[in-house]
């Protein structure tokens, strides 16, 4: 079946059916019924879903060959096979606003599926995934470590994070060069309110200039009232833990 696959979106393809059958059951279906899975392939996973939510599975898949693959080989209906790149769906064209995601994604664009989760984080209530390894440890890394960054603190923002077990370069085709593992993300039930944009804005702008103190790197910001009086400014991005960056945020939306 591989053969019919030249890889041209960076995905490695998942043969293992016992570990497929692993990351499935980490679902947890805490308040949503419904399961979005991102980049089926194959459908080693899709398997799975559907075996045990077969009304409630979505599957979001890129590439044409693999749609009618998809259509020939599992029993689900054509509407909710989607053929469309996931950065670019939008959940509220199928009235989804409660539900899990749940994908084996392509490496090459982990950064940008994590930032497309977060666009739409209102609805999405629990991601089960596997990433590069380095992608995984740098969004649950804490503050003061090398991996800390931008992704860290916003999908620690809205998401607990857990990091569930290493993957095998073995278990693909084609054997990725890098580590791989999966992991977790449960949306928070109490999330210190400030505004999304100004704290994403925020936060990359401390990032990606990590060296200066934020009394420097957040100049964008000098013209408020007492901006200098604001808590942490003092400190580098990567000593701010996600709660301190939510407060920051705070205190410059209250001068704006």
């Amino acid at each position: 079946m591989l053969n019919i696959i030249k890889n041209k979106f960076d995905q490695y393809f998942l043969k293992d059916k016992n570990l497929a059958k692993k990351i499935v059951k980490n679902l947890s279906f805490q308040n949503y019924d419904t399961i979005v899975e991102i980049g089926p392939g194959l459908g080693i996973l899709t398997k799975y879903l559907l075996n045990n939510y077969n009304n409630n599975v979505f599957l979001i898949e890129i590439d044409k060959k693999l749609i009618s693959f998809l259509r020939k080989n599992f029993s689900i209906s054509k509407n909710r096979i989607i053929h469309k790149d996931f950065l670019k769906w939008n959940p509220e064209e199928i009235q989804l606003h409660n539900f899990a995601i749940i994908g084996n994604f392509p490496y090459n664009i982990s950064s940008k599926i994590l930032f497309h989760i977060l666009k739409y984080n209102q609805y999405i209530q629990e991601c089960i995934g596997m990433f590069q390894k380095e992608v995984v440890k740098r969004i649950i890394s804490d503050k003061g470590n090398k991996n800390y960054g931008i992704l860290s603190v916003l999908i620690q923002t809205f998401y607990d994070v857990k990091y569930l077990f290493t993957v095998n370069k073995k278990v693909f085709s084609p054997m990725p060069n890098v580590k791989s593992a999966v992991f977790s993300l449960k949306k928070k039930k109490d999330i210190l309110y400030c505004n999304k944009n100004l704290l994403f804005q925020c936060v990359k702008i401390a990032f990606n200039q990590r060296r200066k103190k934020l009394k420097n790197s957040l100049q964008l910001f000098h013209h408020l009232p007492n901006f200098y009086k604001i808590p942490f400014l003092n400190k580098r991005a990567e000593e701010l833990s996600v709660k301190e960056f939510l407060q920051l945020t705070k205190e410059i939306e209250i001068r704006k």
